[in-house]
């Protein structure tokens, strides 16, 4: 009998061939890649042919979940920071401070409030789950973020950026409602939360993003100088930027998101040779695509129907809240008087404020928070109202942004590409 293991890598293997001879007929369709995954964990899971197994004796092996998705999470912020070429103003990031100031805690505070009103939680359980589902997810964005470092729109910009810092900035929300949950009594722990786990883990993390990859990088130089590296091992630079960032982070209890994504804005800028983060950009987005695939064939592989249908309500609730009333309203409020960099326009185009409101693309960087709030805390009856919520809101996600994201953001392109002929012609208008 052939071993399931072998069959595995035998289907995952089939996949990628499918999905790569396919690719050129598939981004033409309203249809994600990750939907197909999606689907085809879905097949391999207990509800199919059993392949993947993520439960052994009904218990879920959440350790494994974290480990994964945070080693995804990391590379996709890594990336988000490497395409990013703008000047670090404020000015130049204004829409980013907005999406991270203001609409990242509107829609934490808000979905807190939905499940302390409707589900029935407590304040810390309801906390916990508007800083799981409140981060936008960077992986599975890739249909409306940056194309490459050349483009400047400020849409892809602002979801790119937003993508890249809010899975490190919700962290400390995720902190906030694992300690409620242990203790009710705020007081108890509410100041050790702002000086360690907001202020210091941002500033450790901010510092050793820009310091440990600055070093790296100048090792690198000096080396190259006397002795070129290998050309099939220079990629490895940037995996290995990546790992020492974070590891770092983590000993000196900042946060490595946040770091990692920092560590891409500085690599970005360090190199002598601009061919070399073009490079690394390229070697880092092919081994996201990789991680993408089995990430999201875990989440198909797990999902149950019972459970999901016993909290279907209230996952529905959640999902529709999320998606058509908090992020929307929170973008809305988020970028009034917002002008775009570089523009004619006085304000953020319309259209751009109502995808910034409906692209708020949930994913890997939840399925990490939740897995990791399993191991510190989240147990019992609240653990499985959480997460088959997280689940559900997901994989409502996955179809209907997957589905829309190519039509919209073509629509989009389209609009903003007739409004600035239509100013480039006004203008020589008037100087002739």
């Amino acid at each position: 009998m052939v071993d399931v293991y072998i069959i595995d890598l035998f289907v995952i293997g089939l996949l990628l061939l499918a999905v790569t001879l396919g690719s050129g007929w598939i981004s033409r369709l309203p249809l994600s890649f990750a939907i197909i995954y999606l689907v085809v964990g879905i097949f391999l899971g207990p509800y199919g042919f059993g392949l993947i197994q993520l439960r052994q004796d009904e218990v879920f092996n959440a350790e494994l979940l974290e480990r994964l998705t945070e080693f995804v999470v990391i590379i996709s912020v890594f990336s988000c920071g490497l395409k990013i070429t703008r000047p670090l103003r404020l000015d130049a990031w204004n829409i980013t401070a907005r999406l991270i100031v203001f609409l990242m805690p509107i829609s934490i505070f808000a979905l807190a409030v939905v499940g302390k009103l409707f589900l029935g939680m407590s304040w810390g359980e309801a906390i916990l789950l508007g800083a799981v589902l409140a981060p936008t997810d960077p992986v599975l964005a890739s249909e409306v973020q940056l194309i490459d470092t050349n483009d400047q729109d400020e849409l892809r910009f602002g979801l790119t950026s937003e993508g890249g810092l809010n899975d490190a900035l919700a962290f400390p929300f995720v902190y906030f409602g694992i300690y409620a949950l242990k203790d009710n009594d705020w007081g108890n722990w509410l100041t050790y939360w702002i000086t360690v786990d907001l202020i210091w883990a941002i500033a450790a993390g901010i510092i050793m993003g820009i310091v440990v990859p600055k070093t790296i990088v100048l090792i690198d130089q000096k080396i190259q100088k006397h002795r070129s590296a290998d050309a099939l091992m220079e990629d490895f630079v940037a995996i290995s930027i990546i790992l020492i960032t974070y590891s770092l982070t983590e000993v000196v209890n900042g946060y490595g998101f946040l770091a990692v994504f920092v560590a891409g804005l500085v690599v970005q800028r360090s190199y002598r040779n601009s061919e070399k983060p073009l490079a690394q950009l390229e070697f880092i987005e092919r081994l996201e695509k990789l991680l993408e695939v089995g990430t999201i064939l875990l989440l198909g592989s797990i999902l149950l129907f019972e459970p999901m249908l016993k909290f279907a309500t209230q996952s529905l609730l959640v999902a529709i809240s999320l998606f058509l009333i908090i992020r929307p309203l929170g973008v809305w409020i988020s970028t009034i008087s917002k002008r775009p960099l570089d523009s004619y326009r006085r304000k953020l185009h319309p259209i751009a404020r109502l995808l910034f409101g409906w692209f708020g693309i949930r994913g890997v960087g939840s399925l990490y928070y939740l897995a990791y709030a399993f191991g510190h805390g989240l147990e019992g009856a609240a653990a499985e109202k959480i997460a088959w919520i997280t689940y559900t809101t997901i994989i409502i996600s996955v179809v209907l942004h997957g589905i829309t994201a190519t039509p919209l953001m073509k629509l989009y392109e389209r609009k903003i590409s007739s409004k600035k002929k239509a100013a480039n012609s006004a203008i020589a208008d008037e100087l002739e």
